[in-house]
Parts: C-alpha cells; sequence; structure tokens
C-alpha cells in the first residue's frame, strides 16, 4: 500500500500519541479519526488508568469522534491507529461504520512487547463448543414473566426509534 504525505503526518500523530501516553499512566496506544472535512479527533489507551478494560485508543478515537460530530455513523471517516486494531477496536469501527483503517505497527509488534491478541483471534476462530469461555444461550420456559425477544417486539413496534 502507497501511503500519501498525508497518511504519513497522521499515522505520526497516532504514533506520537501513544509515545506520550506511555508518560502518562497510559498504555502504548493511540488513533485518531479522521473526518472527510479534515477534522480530526484522538484517542489513547486508557485501560489501566482509568480500570476500563474497553478504554483502547481506537474506541477512546470512535467516542470523542462520535460526540464531537453529534452522531454514530462514522462513514467516510478514516482511523489511523499506532498499532494493528484488535477484535474490540476492529468491531467497533465496524459499528461506526468506519471507512477505513491505516495502521503502522502490526500484531506481531504488540505481541513482542506483550500485548499479544492471539487468544482473541483464535477464541473466534475455535467452534463454540470448544471455546474457552462459554458462552450459551438460555432459552426461557413458558412460565417465565416474559419472553427473550420482549426487547426486540418492543424496538420493532417503536415508531420513533433510530435504526442503526
Amino acid at each position: 500500500m502507497t501511503t500519501t504525505t498525508k497518511e504519513e503526518q497522521f499515522l505520526a500523530q497516532a504514533i506520537s500519541l501513544a509515545t506520550d501516553n506511555v508518560h502518562n499512566s497510559g498504555g502504548p496506544f493511540g488513533a485518531l479519526i479522521v473526518a472527510p472535512d479534515g477534522r480530526s479527533f484522538d484517542g489513547v489507551n486508557r485501560v489501566t488508568a482509568n480500570n476500563d478494560p474497553t478504554a483502547h485508543a481506537e474506541v477512546m478515537a470512535i467516542r470523542n469522534a462520535c460526540a464531537s460530530l453529534e452522531t454514530f455513523d462514522l462513514s467516510g471517516c478514516t482511523l489511523y491507529t499506532s498499532c494493528e486494531p484488535c477484535p474490540l477496536c476492529l468491531s467497533a469501527a465496524l459499528w461506526a461504520r468506519v471507512g477505513s483503517v491505516v495502521f503502522a505497527a502490526d500484531r506481531h509488534d504488540a505481541a513482542q512487547a506483550g500485548f499479544d491478541d492471539a487468544v482473541f483471534y483464535n477464541f473466534f476462530a475455535t467452534p463454540v463448543e470448544e471455546r474457552a469461555m462459554p458462552v450459551r444461550q438460555y432459552v426461557l420456559t413458558a412460565a417465565a414473566p416474559t419472553t427473550s425477544t420482549a426487547p426486540f417486539d418492543a424496538w420493532s413496534t417503536l415508531t420513533a426509534r433510530v435504526d442503526y
């Protein structure tokens, strides 16, 4: 992939955010969401600083962009990140409808520094019945006070809903 000067600048900024964050009680990850009009919204990893396992740099950048742009749809935006997004961050980017992702270091570089996401990639590649953390459906009985699909039934009939 050929990079442009702007892409290099945005990646350099994400890397700088990550490096500075290391010296501010955070993890070595930084990210930027860049909107089509050029506005950018940054995020850094605050997992240990905030005791929040979802406070990854990419997620924080997405949160900042969505709050500032007053939308949950980041179509047309680009996510620049200091490292290849983990499954959590990639999922967040997909939910936010980010247009594209550009990263610097990859998952192997992160693993060498002690951030090995292989367990997460392996989890999704493992058959459901063999996964380390059981995730299972429990179907409510007819005697239950409600049905499993009650929230979806309510959603489907709500005329003022905002689809996403």
